[in-house]
């Protein structure tokens, strides 16, 4: 609260200072425009120290960081990952994401501060064991990791919201049958320190996917801006309805019940994944001659995918090499053997699950539950 006071009075005095020299400034003198050209300029310096100061002090006087966290011992830890998930081809994104390249999307303007030692998450609702837990409880609790693959509602097709990483936390399944769900109650809802919330079915927290309170992201505590100490993460469904971040309560009830935060602003109450594909490399409009390999990503989280295939112009399609599978809720990688003709070429692809879907052509934005399209991007052949 207070860097926000500061930046407002700050705020407040240099509109006060600049209405009056408003009032004095004869604008028929040449040094009068120049006065007000100065107090405009000043004035926006003002207001960007204020803001600048304001994220200043919310930091020197509310240090919360992860430094000197630890995350406890996984009781049956993950092997590290095989080579053979990872193609590791330039341009193309690599298997697990680092956190600092980890996408982030969120309503907060700033990140907000958890202190672990004064934490509390309460799971309430429709339960017969209404439950607080602080985070050394958490850390108490038997640990799993999980390698999850998650995506923004709002990526476009060929957009790069989304990204993999292994999680670290207590199942979700484990703290709800503690607390005992009435029978009735079909959404989880899950309410961040700032009050957002996230809503979801309850059978995604309980039809044996790794949904997640997590602690920890690529064998690290939860960097501050992907939700430090404690969020959810749920496979399967977008973000803006499962994965709340600096996680405080957890609620069962009911979707009549209840709209979570994007409900009434236009977007689906139920969002499970889509099946989409992505092309990394070469990029848009990129020079290209001679041998290429042409290669991206596809996901379809819960599903797995089963194949990837591109084609080049108007060509028939052909089927492209997939990097092996870690598990049904990741991504997977994708490469083709491609030689370069002169001219211009459009490269196009589309993913198939384990289901046996491929994913649609039929261009759809974002709004109201996710994107839909195959991806494309021209590139200019040069002679070899």
């Amino acid at each position: 609260i207070l860097p926000s006071v500061l930046g407002s009075l700050a705020g407040l005095g240099v509109l006060a200072w600049f209405d009056g020299g408003l009032i004095s400034i004869g604008f028929e003198e040449d040094a009068g425009r120049r006065v007000f050209l100065t107090q405009i300029g000043l004035g926006f310096a003002g207001a960007m120290t204020a803001g600048i100061g304001g994220r200043f002090l919310s930091g020197r006087l509310f240090p919360v960081h992860t430094d000197g966290t630890s995350l406890p011992a996984v009781a049956n830890p993950l092997p590290e990952l095989p080579e053979s998930v990872d193609f590791g081809i330039d341009g193309l994104a690599p298997f697990q994401t680092p956190n600092a390249d980890f996408y982030r999307i969120d309503t907060a303007l700033s990140v907000p501060r958890i202190d672990p030692s004064t934490y509390q998450l309460r799971i309430h609702g429709m339960v017969e064991n209404e439950l607080t837990l602080s985070y050394e409880d958490l850390v108490r609790r038997p640990q799993i990791e999980s390698d999850i693959t998650l995506t923004c509602v709002s990526n476009e097709v060929g957009g790069r919201l989304v990204g993999n990483a292994r999680w670290q936390g207590i199942p979700l399944d484990a703290l709800l049958a503690e607390a005992g769900v009435d029978p009735s109650a079909d959404q989880v809802v899950g309410r961040s320190v700032d009050d957002y919330t996230c809503g979801f079915p309850v059978e995604a927290a309980t039809d044996g996917r790794d949904a997640l309170v997590a602690i920890g992201m690529n064998g690290e505590p939860l960097p501050l801006e992907h939700g430090f100490p404690v969020r959810l993460v749920v496979p399967g469904l977008y973000g803006y309805v499962s994965a709340t971040k600096w996680l405080t309560e957890i609620e069962l009830t009911t979707f009549d019940a209840f709209d979570q935060y994007w409900v009434p602003r236009g977007w689906a109450e139920r969002a499970p994944i889509k099946i989409s594909s992505r092309i990394d490399t070469p990029g848009a409009f990129a020079n290209v001659s001679g041998d290429v390999v042409i290669a991206g990503v596809a996901w379809a989280q819960t599903r797995g995918i089963e194949s990837v295939e591109v084609r080049i112009d108007d060509e028939s399609w052909q089927e492209a090499e997939l990097a092996a599978p870690l598990n049904d809720t990741t991504w997977r990688q994708w490469k083709l053997p491609w030689t370069a003709t002169p001219g211009r070429h459009t490269i196009t692809c589309r993913a198939t699950d384990a289901n046996g879907e491929t994913q649609t052509e039929q261009r759809s934005r974002p709004m109201p539950d996710g994107s839909t399209g195959w991806h494309s991007v021209v590139v200019m052949g040069e002679a070899a």
